[in-house]
């Protein structure tokens, strides 16, 4: 049996508290990026690049192998799903809301998918909704809805535009999560990414190639494309393979919790670096929000993460 003293399990630990960190600092270079490069010259840079990154580290972990990990016929289907619904969908929305959004309201709003994901799987018939899960969803929408009464109040501005996709994009990760659960069981999280990537990735490249070739790219300084880099290569990818191995370390459920620290990590960077303000009021909200989140996690064997960007 495997215990928190295990030196293995210590540095699980360490691992996903700098990875919580790594995800909530995103935020912040997310919206930097966003501003200096635009949208879809952005998505087009990150869906060229997380495919290749994938089957190049595929490749390298099954070699001669590789034609092996080709999905079987009769879970293609659910493999395209996957990559329209999580990837073309999702991270699309994902990048629109949080330009549309600011940092801390776009961390805290998409921590918010655990919850979708407790429903999908209620109204599937896969898990019963217990009562402390459902007073702990109650909660957390009062408390986002609470976060966000501000923006609504002013009168629908973009933020609160932004933040409702981003509640959308965390529902389509929910669904993602639950429709891609059998495939990580069978393939592992690795192939699952890949060949998710191999159907989502193409629709988004071919959309956004113009808005890149027409991108002021030489204008673009270094500070952004280390950005770029960031955002993609360490946060996205490096991070989705760090957490797989913290949660194979230390359990999903072991796990989950770590996520609550990236809203405060997203705020409080965004207030170091962007100037964003926040009320008491939008404090309260924050705290029941996820405090309603982590309760109506309690006792749940699995979790899904957010996406980070």
């Amino acid at each position: 049996m495997v215990t928190d003293t295990n030196p293995l399990q210590k540095w699980a630990l360490a691992a996903g508290v700098a990875l919580m960190v790594t995800w909530g600092v995103n935020f912040a270079v997310t919206k930097v990026v966003l501003a200096e490069l635009g949208v879809a010259p952005f998505l087009f840079i990150r869906f060229l690049a997380m495919p290749l990154f994938g089957f190049a580290l595929l490749v390298a972990v099954t070699r001669r192998h590789f034609p092996r990990s080709w999905p079987r016929r009769e879970d293609l289907a659910r493999f395209v799903a996957a990559g329209l619904i999580g990837h073309t969908a999702h991270v699309s929305l994902v990048m629109w809301g949080i330009n549309l959004s600011t940092a801390f309201s776009s961390s805290l709003v998409l921590t918010s998918s655990p919850l979708f994901t407790l429903l999908i799987l209620a109204l599937l018939g896969a898990e019963k909704l217990r009562r402390r899960q459902l007073i702990g969803t109650l909660v957390a929408f009062a408390g986002i809805v609470v976060f966000l009464s501000d923006k609504f109040v002013a009168g629908f501005a973009l933020a609160g535009a932004g933040d409702l996709v981003l509640l959308l994009a965390a529902s389509l990760f929910s669904l993602y999560t639950v429709i891609t659960k059998p495939l990580v069981q069978r393939y592992g999280p690795l192939n699952v990414m890949c060949y998710s990537l191999l159907f989502g990735a193409p629709p988004l490249v071919i959309a956004t190639l113009p808005a890149f070739l027409q991108a002021p790219l030489a204008h673009v300084g270094a500070a952004v494309w280390f950005g770029v880099f960031w955002a993609i290569a360490v946060s996205s990818f490096l991070g989705w393979i760090v957490w797989a191995w913290v949660n194979a370390v230390r359990g999903l459920a072991r796990s989950a919790p770590l996520q609550y620290l990236m809203p405060p990590i997203a705020g409080l960077v965004a207030w170091l670096t962007l100037g964003e303000t926040f009320t008491w009021l939008k404090i309260v909200g924050a705290v029941a929000a996820m405090g309603g989140i982590a309760w109506a996690q309690l006792g749940v064997r699995s979790a899904a993460p957010p996406d980070a960007g």
